[in-house]
């Protein structure tokens, strides 16, 4: 019996055969599959960073949950936002490329929380993300990770919804208002 290789293409080529209903993100994180609904809520914070970032940032540079993969076993994410480097490469199925990104921003969903303070924090410190930003509706705050080295990130800050998150000095260059960022 051939046992063919395990790849993040095989097993995203498998997630578009199966019955998913619209609505539904999917990413690989270590080799597993996860899934979840897009609510209300978390839409509302995606949009609100992208509307944002789009006063700076032309559309071509800012991708919503478009598969990227990073270093690590099997690590496909389709991150909330993420804004890609001027004149960026894409890679052999046309996607981002993972030096090529700037800044993450994932908002925390119940299920998956784990993960994104977890294995995705590790991993896009690994690949060198300068930025990344979680924002957590549960708590009503947003964290900040900046500075990657040796797989970790060396600074931290975090911010209540409604205050303002200074980016001025990091590569996105901007400071990103979350007043309007709702809680659940």
């Amino acid at each position: 019996m051939i046992v063919a290789e395990l790849t993040l293409d095989r097993m995203f080529e498998a997630l578009e055969e199966m019955p998913v209903p619209r609505g539904i993100k999917a990413e690989i994180v270590d080799g597993n599959i996860f899934t979840w609904p897009q609510w209300n809520t978390h839409w509302e914070i995606t949009i609100g960073i992208i509307e944002q970032l789009r006063t700076r940032y032309p559309r071509q540079r800012i991708k919503s949950d478009v598969r990227i993969d990073y270093p690590g076993y099997l690590n496909g994410f389709a991150s909330d936002v993420t804004l890609i480097a001027e004149g960026a490469g894409k890679d052999s199925n046309g996607n981002p490329r993972y030096q090529d990104v700037e800044f993450v921003a994932e908002v925390i969903s119940r299920r998956t929380s784990a993960n994104d303070y977890g294995p995705k924090k590790m991993t896009y410190a690994t690949a060198g993300v300068p930025v990344y930003l979680i924002a957590d509706p549960y708590t009503g705050r947003c964290r900040l990770f900046t500075h990657p080295k040796d797989g970790e990130y060396r600074a931290e800050m975090t911010v209540d919804f409604g205050s303002e998150l200074d980016l001025t000095d990091t590569v996105v260059g901007m400071t990103l208002k979350t007043d309007e960022f709702p809680r659940d």
